[in-house]
């Protein structure tokens, strides 16, 4: 059993970070959405706030267990992933902080302007956050700077830390970044279109046929970059079996797209939508692996689970701890949207 902990703490690393993004991600959308499908209409901005607000502090629950599983398991990976990314991790930072001290704040006045002021930081804070995962994600997949004895290259390189931030706005890692902006978007509206009713629903059906084609031809080229420029083929070529998490992405979010233009059910086509977007998220963990920071410098300099890992029994505690308490957390987060079923009015909120 020892010797496959590490195996199966990488699996749950990827699966913690894939949840996050189904769950943290229409809050991204729809706080994007809310100056555009809500204006002119304070009542709709404030029923987009409460189509999220009760669940929004439970889906960052997954975040921080992303975060500590890093930090606990690997905890070399954790150190320079921090260092190497450290700009985009501390804005990231800032922007989640910011958002949800806007959503706060906004409720603190009922002035229409104070209103739309705050609405404007959210949407440009869930912007500014969906594209720095992207980025940080992306970044990771193309590999970071590392040598053979790990240790961050891009200051001597690039001259200092505004250069090294630089670096990391690379083509192919911008494109992550639209792309998950993108992603998140269309599944904000679907969320929307979901939980609310009226001429709400309505409109946020409308967004999200809008970016669904959008969406799928940009996710088809940065997978197809993802493969060729980010060298992620090579495991799916020793295992073809792999290649099942990359047909299971694309039928999920086909399977959404028929859901939204087919049958105007969104709220399957937020779950096909949601199950996309978690195998996505684990057919570039499966294609990184046994790696946890890949190098495009050289590949022994990559900091993988057999060298980045915490010792066996940590990583047993750890295991037994998760068996007990990530089953509550899934079953309480299913009972709270079960609580909060009932479809919203923005007529009457």
């Amino acid at each position: 059993m020892e010797a496959y902990l590490g195996d199966i703490w990488f699996f749950l690393w990827g699966l913690l970070w894939a949840i996050y993004f189904a769950l943290d991600g229409f809050d991204f959308g729809i706080g994007m959405l809310v100056p555009a499908i809500g204006l002119g209409s304070e009542k709709e901005r404030s029923t987009m706030h409460l189509a999220t607000g009760p669940v929004w502090d439970g889906n960052q629950v997954w975040l921080i267990t992303a975060g500590g599983v890093t930090f606990a398991a690997f905890p070399l990976a954790y150190a320079v992933m921090f260092s190497s990314l450290y700009t985009a991790l501390l804005l990231l930072l800032l922007m989640l902080i910011l958002r949800g001290a806007a959503a706060e704040l906004r409720h603190q006045s009922s002035c229409g302007a104070w209103r739309q002021l705050w609405d404007l930081i959210v949407a440009g804070a869930s912007f500014l956050a969906a594209l720095l995962l992207g980025v940080a994600f992306s970044n990771i997949f193309r590999g970071l700077p590392l040598d053979a004895g790990h240790i961050f290259q891009g200051y001597e390189i690039l001259g200092g830390l505004t250069s090294n931030t630089l670096s990391l706005l690379h083509p192919y890692c911008l494109l992550g970044g639209v792309l998950f902006v993108v992603m998140f978007a269309l599944h904000g509206a679907m969320y929307l279109s979901w939980r609310v009713s009226g001429d709400l629903s309505a409109k946020s059906l409308i967004v999200a046929r809008v970016l669904w084609p959008v969406f799928m031809v940009i996710f088809l080229l940065y997978v197809v970059l993802t493969f060729a420029w980010a060298g992620l083929w090579v495991n799916y070529a020793l295992s073809p079996l792999l290649l099942g998490l990359p047909l299971a992405c694309v039928l999920a979010f086909l399977a959404g797209g028929h859901q939204l233009y087919r049958t105007t059910n969104t709220k399957t086509a937020f779950i096909y939508n949601g199950l996309g977007i978690i195998t996505l998220t684990l057919t570039g963990i499966a294609g990184i692996y046994p790696n946890l920071l890949p190098s495009r410098l050289d590949p022994a300099g990559a900091l993988t689970i057999a060298n980045a890992s915490s010792t066996p029994k940590t990583l047993g505690i750890m295991l037994a701890v998760a068996l007990v308490f990530v089953p509550i957390v899934i079953l309480y987060q299913w009972w709270a949207h079960r609580q909060l079923a009932h479809r919203l009015n923005a007529e009457y909120e």
